[in-house]
C-alpha cells in the first residue's frame, strides 16, 4: 500500500502485514546478509568474486528512503563503448550456423534475442536433435556475471564460447574445423584482416563474439527508472511486490545490478528440491561440485538473475518448473523456509516484471 506522509509529502510504502519468518529462517537470512555486506567490503560474495559497485548503496534512491534502507539492487548501466567492427563482426558470428558439426545451430539457435535471450525449453536442443543437461540461461545481462554457466566453470564471455562450440550435445564442432568453415568464406576473412591485426584465429572469432555480447545489457528498465528518481514509473502492486521481495529475504541473493549471478547457493536451504522434484539425480544437478568436486559445493548453483526472469520460462537449472508464480513459491518454501501466499506470490511476481529493460528491438544499430 502507497500513502503519502503528511509531514514530509514523500511517497512512502507500507509492507503488507504477513507471518513472520520463523526464528531459523530469521537467523538463515541474518548470516547471509551479512556475509553479503562482508563481500561488498572485501570484493567477494561467499568465495565469488563479484563487482562490488553492484552492491554500492545507493542512498539518493526515492525506494531507499521510503523502505527505509539501502538499495541491494542498483540499476543497469549502458554498455561500454566497443570497437564497432568486432561487435558487427561478433553478431554476424553470433547466427552462424555453419560453425556447428552439420551447420544447424548457433548462439542464438538456444539464445534468442527476440525471446529472451533463451530458447524456451525444458533443456537445449542441439546438433542431430541431441538433448542438453541444463536449462539454457539467458545471454542478455551476461556480461554482468563474474563467471558463466549454472556452475561457474567459465570465467569469462570468451571462456564460455569453448563450451558450446565443441559440446556434442551442443554444436559438435572444434576450433580446427571452424577455422576452416570461415577461411573459406572471403568476407569472414577480409572482416577478421580489417578488425584484428592477427586475422583469423579461434582468440578473435571469441574476442569477436564476446565484443557483440557485451552489447547485450537491458538498461533502462522501469524499476532502473524509479530508482533514478522517476516516482510514477512502477504500479503499486509492482511497489507492493518489491517491498514483499526484500521482507522476504529474496534480495539476500538476488542483489546487485543484475539481480543475481555474482554468487552460488545451494539450491535447498530448507528443504529438499530434488526430493520435490522426484526423479534420479543427474550429474548437471550435482552444480558447482562437478567443477570444485568439494563436498560443500554439491548441489549449489549460480544464483540466476532475475533481470528477465519474466521472459525466460522456464526456470531453474534443470528448466522443471514451468511458470514465474510457481518457482515464488518454491523459492520460498525450500531457500527461505516461507509459505508464501497466493496474494504476495502474485505481487512479487508483478514486480519481477518491471526489472527487464528494452532489448533487441531498441538496440542500437550496430548491435542489431
Amino acid at each position: 500500500m502507497i500513502y503519502r506522509a503528511p509531514a514530509t509529502g514523500r511517497a512512502e510504502i507500507a509492507v503488507p502485514r504477513r507471518v513472520n519468518p520463523p526464528t531459523t529462517t530469521r537467523l538463515v537470512l541474518l548470516v547471509v546478509a551479512l556475509l553479503l555486506a562482508l563481500g561488498a567490503v572485501f570484493g567477494l560474495v561467499l568465495g565469488f568474486r563479484t563487482d562490488s559497485s553492484s552492491l554500492a548503496p545507493r542512498p539518493s534512491s526515492p525506494l531507499a528512503a521510503a523502505i527505509g534502507g539501502a538499495e541491494s539492487i542498483q540499476p543497469i548501466p549502458l554498455p561500454p563503448a566497443g570497437e564497432a567492427r568486432r561487435i558487427d563482426l561478433g553478431r554476424r558470428l553470433f547466427s552462424e550456423r555453419r560453425l556447428s558439426s552439420d551447420g544447424t545451430i548457433s548462439c542464438e539457435s538456444c539464445h534468442s534475442l527476440d525471446s529472451g535471450g533463451a530458447d524456451g525449453r525444458t533443456v537445449a536442443i542441439g546438433v542431430g536433435g541431441a538433448l542438453g543437461a541444463s536449462n539454457t540461461p539467458t545471454v542478455w545481462n551476461a556480461a554482468l556475471n563474474p563467471m558463466q554457466f549454472w556452475d561457474g566453470r567459465a570465467e569469462s564471455l570468451e571462456a564460455q564460447i569453448d563450451g558450446p562450440l565443441t559440446n556434442a550435445v551442443e554444436m559438435g564442432s572444434s576450433w580446427p574445423r571452424a577455422l576452416v568453415v570461415l577461411q573459406g568464406d572471403a568476407t569472414y576473412a577480409r572482416a577478421f584482416a580489417e578488425a584484428y591485426p592477427e586475422g583469423l584465429t579461434p582468440k578473435t572469432i571469441k574476442d569477436a563474439i564476446a565484443s557483440f555480447e557485451r552489447t547485450l545489457i537491458t538498461a533502462g528498465s522501469p524499476f532502473d527508472r524509479y530508482l533514478e528518481g522517476d516516482k510514477n514509473a512502477l504500479s503499486t502492486s509492482q511497489l507492493e511486490g518489491y517491498a514483499l521481495f526484500k521482507s522476504y529475504g529474496c534480495a539476500s541473493c538476488h542483489q546487485g545490478r543484475n539481480v543475481g549471478g555474482n554468487m552460488f547457493q545451494k539450491m535447498g536451504i530448507m528443504g529438499d528440491y530434488f526430493a520435490e522434484r522426484g526423479g534420479p539425480i543427474t550429474t548437471a544437478d550435482l552444480g558447482r561440485f562437478n567443477v570444485t568436486h568439494r563436498e560443500q559445493d554439491r548441489f549449489k548453483f549460480r544464483v540466476p538473475s532475475l533481470r528477465l526472469a519474466a521472459r525466460t520460462a522456464p526456470y531453474f537449472h534443470d528448466g522443471r518448473v514451468e511458470t514465474l508464480e510457481r518457482a515464488i513459491t518454491l523459492m520460498g518454501k525450500l531457500q527461505l523456509g516461507e509459505d508464501i501466499p497466493a496474494h504476495d506470490v502474485k505481487a512479487i511476481s508483478e514486480f519481477l516484471e518491471c526489472l527487464a529493460g528494452p532489448t533487441h528491438a531498441e538496440l542500437p544499430h550496430a548491435a542489431r
